[in-house]
Parts: structure tokens; sequence; C-alpha cells
């Protein structure tokens, strides 16, 4: 019985815990890419030696180390994708001129590279299990591959929710790839092929599976593509996928959060000297920490008050000695 509830388990907890674990180690590279470069090659190399220390084992535990080890180095290769470490020749947003299929080509331009790491790590896992008894990483690789590149293409063409808060900053320019609208033939084509794909991995547990091993493993399989074909669903129905890993987006806030705390900064340091930038505050709003901004404001605030007053008492001595220095009006030659 075991063998049946368990691996839906381990494969959800890996599904969840992972995404979130790249996202929150994403999120802090700008402090620390030193740990992020450290775990990224570890994760390659004990990834590498699971998936050939696996590859003869045809045990229970060997279709867990094989399972485990894919999604390590899948996760490798998305901080090396999501760090904009290995994007493509052209890791710039979509021209504003270029609309429809035409963004093709350059969407292939920015994450060309990516593509092709995505087979080297899929080539890794052939030569490293080909022709052994456990084809549980090679199975487990060509779930992701085809869900990723059915999600890509489902984003390129249009969903109503595209889900792109989850993205670093550093792959920011991949969201004007993104098409938001009404979901077109493509999607519900990739998710009734998807559906299919599931209904026939169920179906081999149910009657091919012979023993605890191929249980175990077609389980596994099974249940992270029936993950994939529910993220397929979240860029259809409302349900923002953020909920899901928000505990792994801490590590900082979103890019639009950021250019918004930093807009007023910006502002008050390039005011000029002459100008008083004034805050608007609500009679509600409740007191505060003085910002930054707020205390660039005061400054200049301070120094337009200090010119000013000496501007004001320089002309005030100016006209004291034009008066001084005029002549003495005369009234037939005579002072008045």
């Amino acid at each position: 019985m075991a063998s049946y509830t368990i691996p839906p388990v381990y494969a959800a907890f890996i599904w969840w815990f992972s995404t979130g674990a790249v996202l929150l180690l994403v999120g802090c590279a700008r402090r620390f890419v030193w740990l992020q470069v450290t775990i990224a090659a570890f994760l390659v190399a004990v990834s590498l030696c699971g998936l050939a220390f696996s590859a003869g084992d045809a045990n229970i535990g060997g279709a867990y180390i094989a399972f485990t080890s894919t999604i390590l180095l899948w996760g490798a290769q998305e901080i090396a994708f999501l760090s904009g470490w290995v994007t493509g020749p052209r890791p710039e947003p979509c021209p504003v001129a270029v609309t429809g299929w035409k963004r093709l080509g350059p969407a292939l331009a920015a994450i060309l590279y990516h593509e092709l790491t995505l087979l080297a790590c899929g080539a890794a896992i052939a030569a490293l299990t080909w022709n052994d008894v456990n084809q549980v990483a090679l199975r487990t690789f060509a779930a992701l591959w085809a869900l990723r590149q059915s999600a890509k293409i489902n984003l390129f063409l249009g969903v109503p929710v595209t889900n792109d808060e989850l993205m670093p900053q550093h792959v920011q320019f991949l969201k004007t790839f993104f098409a938001r609208k009404p979901v077109g033939a493509f999607f519900p084509i990739s998710v009734t092929l998807a559906t299919a794909v599931l209904v026939i991995l169920i179906q081999r547990i149910v009657e091919v599976a012979a023993t605890p091993f191929d249980v175990v493993g077609l389980t596994l399989v099974s249940t992270l593509f029936a993950l994939g074909v529910v993220e397929h669903w979240f860029m259809l129905l409302p349900l923002p996928a953020i909920t899901l890993w928000g505990w792994g987006m801490r590590s900082g806030f979103s890019p639009e959060d950021a250019t918004m705390k930093q807009e007023p900064d910006a502002k008050a340091t390039n005011a000029p000297p002459n100008v008083v930038v004034l805050a608007s505050v609500r009679p509600d709003a409740a007191p505060s920490r003085p910002t930054q901004a707020a205390c660039a404001r005061q400054r200049l605030e301070d120094q337009f008050r200090q010119s000013f007053c000496e501007q004001h008492a320089r002309d005030r001595l100016t006209t004291g000695l034009n008066i001084s220095e005029a002549p003495a009006a005369t009234v037939n030659g005579r002072t008045s």
C-alpha cells in the first residue's frame, strides 16, 4: 500500500519545495552570489552521481534516487536560467514594433542558450542511464521538458493569467514576450494531450506495473505530470500561483515594487535647488519613520529657505544703498 500512497506525497512535496527554494535562492543572488554558484555546482555534482548510482538499481530506493537526482539537475539549470547566466544571445525585451508571430525570432534569441542547456541535461541523463533497468530519471526529465515547452508556447500565444510575478528580476525581460489574452486553440489541445498522457501513465500503474519498483517509478512520474497539468490550469483560472510559493519571494521586493519605491527618491534628488518637492500626506495617515525621500525633501526645503533669506537680505541691502546714494531733490535750485 505504501508504494501507492507515499510516492504522490513525495513528488508533490519535491515539486513545491524545489520551486520555492529556487526562487528564494535566486532572489538572494545580489547579496550571496557565491552561495548561489556553490549550490548550483553542488546540485549538478550530486545529481550526476545519483543518476550514475541508481541507473542499475531496480529497487524502490533506486526509483526515489533517480527521481530526486533528476529534480536536482533540473533545479540547477533553473538557477542558472533565472539568475540570467544562461538565457540567450539576445537577453533583451521584445521590440515594441514587433507583434504577432514576428515575436518568435526575438523570443527564441532570448532563451536559446537555456533551451540548449535543457537538451544537454537530457543527453547527460540518457548517457548515464542508457540500456539500464532504471529509467525513472529519463521519464521524469521527459515529463518536465514536455510540460515546460507546452507552458512556454501557451504563454507566448496568450493566456488570461501569466503569473509573471514569480519571475526574478534577472529575467524580467521575458515578460514582454508573454501575451495576456483569452486562450486560443493551442491551450485546449495541449491540456487534452497532457491529460491523455496522464491517463495512460495511471493505466500502466494499474495494469502493467508488476513490481513495487515499477509502481513507485510510474507513480512518481505520473504525479509530476499531474502537477504539470495543474500548472497549466493556473494560466486560465484566477488562482495566483504566488500563494503557493510566497515564502520563496520574501528575499526582496518584486521589481515593480522596487521601482515604485525608488521613484520618489529619484525625483527628490533630481529636483532643481529652487523647487520644493512636497509630499502628499493624507490627514488620516498614521505617522511613520522618516524615509530617505522625506529626508531629501527636508534638506531641499531647508536649502530653499536659506537661499531665500539670503537673497531677501541682499535685496534689502541693495535697496538701502540705492536710496542713500540718490541725489536730493531741489526746488528752484534749492534743496528741499
